[in-house]
C-alpha cells in the first residue's frame, strides 16, 4: 500500500497540484480490479467523444483520410511528451509488434470506414457491441484468463441493455456491408488483446505513441488516394481528436495494466450512456424512455461486475 505524501512536501507544491498528488494517492489505494474498471469508464467516455467528433468529420472528408488524419493528430499531441522525455524512452521492446498491432487496428479501422456509409446507425451500434465477446473469448483462449460466469453473465446483461435501447430501431438492411462491418470487431477485438500483452512488458505511454505512429504511416497511402486540404476548422477537430483519441488510449492501457482485459469488457456498454447523454448536453435530444431503460440495466450490471471483482481479488491492494 502506498504511504501517504507527507504535508510539509505538499505545502511546498502549488494547489492545483496538491490536489493531484492526494487523488493519485487515493486512487491507488483502490483495488486493482475497481482500479481497472474506473479506467475504463473514463477510456470509454473519451471514445464517444471522439466518435461523436470523428463522425462529423468523416462526412466532410474522405474516410480513409479522416482515419489517417485522426491517427497523424494523435503522433503531433504525443511529439511534445516525446521530446520531454527524450525518444529513448518510448523505445519499444519490440517494433515488429508494435507494428503487427497497427495493422490490425489499421485493418479493422478500414472495414469499419468502409461499411458504415450503407448501414444505418442503430445497426452500426448494436454490431460494434460485439466486441467484448470476441474480447471475453480471445483473453480465455489465448491469455490465460478466467473464464468467470460472473463476467459473462455481466457483459450479456450489458448487450441486453445496448438492445433495449437499438433494437427497435434495427433493420438488417445493407446487405454485405453487415458482414463487413461485423468482421472489423474481431479484429479490433485482436488489436486490444495484443495491447494487453503487451502492458506485461511497455509502458502505457510507449503503447499509446506507437499506435498513433503505426496507424498513421499504415493508413497514409490509402488517405492519398483522394487527397483534399482541410480547412482550419477541421484541423482544430482533428487536433481535438488526436487528444481524446491518445488520452483514451492511455486510459485504457493503463484499465488493462491494472486488470483482467475481460473484467473490463461490461464497461464498454457505458458508452451508449455516455453517447444519450452527450446527445442530450450537446445537440438537445431528449434520450427515449428505451434509452433510459438500456442505460439503467448497462449500469447496473457495471455496478454488479465492480463488486463481484472486488470480492475476486479479495480486496488485495
Amino acid at each position: 500500500m502506498p504511504s501517504a505524501p507527507s504535508a510539509s512536501g505538499l505545502r511546498r507544491r502549488p494547489r492545483w497540484m496538491r490536489h493531484g498528488v492526494v487523488l493519485r494517492w487515493r486512487a491507488a489505494r483502490l483495488d486493482p480490479a475497481v482500479r481497472g474498471l474506473l479506467w475504463a469508464v473514463l477510456a470509454g467516455l473519451m471514445f464517444t467523444s471522439l466518435n461523436a467528433t470523428m463522425r462529423g468529420l468523416a462526412q466532410q472528408i474522405e474516410p480513409f483520410q479522416a482515419q489517417f488524419l485522426r491517427y497523424l493528430m494523435g503522433v503531433v499531441v504525443m511529439a511534445p511528451l516525446v521530446l520531454r522525455s527524450r525518444l529513448a524512452s518510448l523505445r519499444p521492446h519490440s517494433v515488429r509488434g508494435q507494428f503487427t498491432r497497427g495493422l490490425v487496428h489499421t485493418t479493422g479501422l478500414s472495414l469499419w470506414f468502409l461499411s458504415i456509409p450503407h448501414i444505418t446507425l442503430a445497426d452500426i451500434t448494436a454490431i460494434g457491441f460485439t466486441g467484448p465477446i470476441f474480447i471475453m473469448l480471445g483473453a480465455a483462449l489465448f491469455l490465460g484468463e478466467p473464464m468467470r460466469a460472473a463476467r459473462w453473465a455481466a457483459a450479456l446483461v450489458g448487450l441486453l441493455g445496448v438492445l433495449l435501447v437499438v433494437g427497435p430501431q434495427l433493420t438488417g438492411q445493407g446487405g454485405i456491408w453487415l458482414l463487413v462491418l461485423l468482421s472489423s470487431s474481431p479484429l479490433f477485438a485482436a488489436s486490444f488483446l495484443i495491447t494487453k500483452a503487451q502492458t506485461r512488458y511497455e509502458r502505457p505511454t510507449v503503447i499509446v505513441a506507437w499506435q498513433s505512429i503505426t496507424v498513421a504511416v499504415l493508413s497514409l497511402p490509402m488517405a492519398l488516394l483522394e487527397w483534399r486540404w482541410p480547412s482550419l476548422g477541421q484541423w482544430l477537430l482533428f487536433a481535438f481528436g488526436g487528444v481524446l483519441g491518445s488520452t483514451g488510449h492511455y486510459c485504457l492501457a493503463r484499465a488493462f495494466a491494472a486488470t483482467d482485459i475481460s473484467a473490463t469488457q461490461s464497461v464498454k456498454f457505458l458508452e451508449l450512456v455516455w453517447a444519450a447523454l452527450l446527445g442530450w448536453a450537446v445537440f438537445g435530444t431528449i434520450p427515449s424512455r428505451w434509452t433510459v431503460v438500456g442505460g439503467a440495466v448497462i449500469c447496473a450490471s457495471t455496478v454488479w461486475i465492480a463488486r463481484r471483482e472486488t470480492r475476486g481479488t479479495g480486496g488485495r491492494r
